[in-house]
């Protein structure tokens, strides 16, 4: 169970953002996990990824791309 999201973490999550072509300043990433995670987007435009609290951190990594895709897709709320 993770109980904060860290530099390590984060870093993690720009590696899969970037290849997409999504600016690091146009992400937020809370520092407190939660179950169950979401990626969202907000009011302000900015996607929101909040880090699933109760997955293993690796295997949660390797879904947060579709996550961002179906978060992105039109017709979404945020």
């Amino acid at each position: 169970m993770l109980k904060a999201v860290t530099l390590k973490e984060i870093e993690r999550i720009f590696e899969v953002i970037e290849p997409m072509g999504i600016s690091r300043e146009a992400i937020v990433i809370p520092l407190r996990p939660e179950s169950p995670g979401r990626v969202t987007i907000r009011k302000d435009g900015k996607l929101e990824i909040v880090v699933e609290q109760n997955a293993d951190f690796d295997e949660w990594i390797k879904i947060l791309e579709g996550l961002i895709r179906d978060a992105m897709e039109p017709g979404q709320k945020g």
